[in-house]
């Protein structure tokens, strides 16, 4: 009678182990799919924003497979959970960080060549040439970023699409406050009226003071700067020495309490004396 229960109790717990394994499966590949969906549309829509056009797909696959070799392999080599989970979240979070870092490069060429490409608008608009032509004459002479902006602007125009429409889809692509100053003149000048050749010569020559300010700006406060990354990274240059040279002593900051402790009161130090740093430094013009 007692085998006869311990084989049914035998039975019913390796049903029930192969219902949960079911279950979590398809709850896992449910979730994989899910972020699958999730990273190929956030990548297509980054991606297109800065007319760069590759295989989503085969970037997701990398992307997964650097998340399961790389944490895996350092596991293997340090023994540290903790340390491959923190590096799983990272890589995890890198293609965000890439398209951010793209971004703003690309926007920062954008602002550089704004003034240039006014002051070609402003010449042909001065040789009579209407604002079309103008902006058509200045494609054929400037590089990406600025001409494929415009090229997409004005292809909108010429598929359909009324000023107003083509121009408020550049400035949600080009969020910029200097190309929004661009985009407010010429706005006024269509309402309006006015002398737009003049508005363009003066809208150029204010961003160009505009960026040799922030240009000087930014080379006298490169010493605090680079003092907010040097002292963010001493102590961590230290710690790393002093893992060679005492290992028994820096063991304890990561296998007792108080070591943890001691090392979350460092990192918001870190972190607060960094920003405070960069809150100085950073001067909005």
């Amino acid at each position: 009678m007692s085998s006869i229960l311990y084989s049914l109790i035998a039975v019913f717990s390796l049903a029930a182990g192969a219902l949960l394994y079911f279950l979590m499966g398809r709850r896992g590949i449910a979730m994989f799919m899910e972020y699958r969906e999730m990273f190929t549309q956030n990548a297509q829509t980054n991606m297109a924003d800065m007319f760069m056009f590759t295989d989503t797909t085969r970037m997701f696959y990398a992307n997964v497979v650097a998340m399961i070799l790389i944490p895996s392999f350092v596991w293997l080599i340090t023994g540290d959970f903790i340390i491959a989970l923190v590096l799983l979240g990272l890589i995890a979070a890198l293609p965000q960080f890439v398209y951010r870092v793209a971004r703003n490069k690309r926007l920062k060429k954008f602002q550089a060549q704004l003034p240039d490409a006014l002051a070609m608008i402003s010449g042909s608009l001065r040789a009579g040439a209407s604002l079309s032509i103008a902006i058509d004459s200045m494609l054929s002479e400037m590089d990406a970023p600025i001409s494929q902006e415009f090229e997409l602007f004005q292809r909108e125009q010429k598929l359909g699409s009324d000023f107003e429409t083509a121009i408020k889809h550049m400035e949600q692509r080009v969020n910029l406050v200097d190309f929004q100053l661009v985009v407010s003149a010429l706005r006024i000048s269509r309402e309006v009226g006015g002398n737009l050749t003049e508005v363009m010569d003066s809208m150029a020559d204010t961003l160009r003071k505009k960026s040799m300010m922030e240009g000087k700006i930014q080379s006298l406060t490169a010493q605090g700067k680079m003092q907010g990354i040097v002292m963010a990274c001493l102590p961590i240059f230290i710690g790393m020495i002093l893992m060679f040279i005492e290992p028994d002593a820096m063991n304890k900051l990561f296998t007792t309490e108080i070591g943890w402790a001691t090392l979350g009161v460092v990192f918001v130090m870190e972190a607060l004396g960094f920003m405070t740093i960069k809150k100085i430094t950073s001067i909005d013009v």
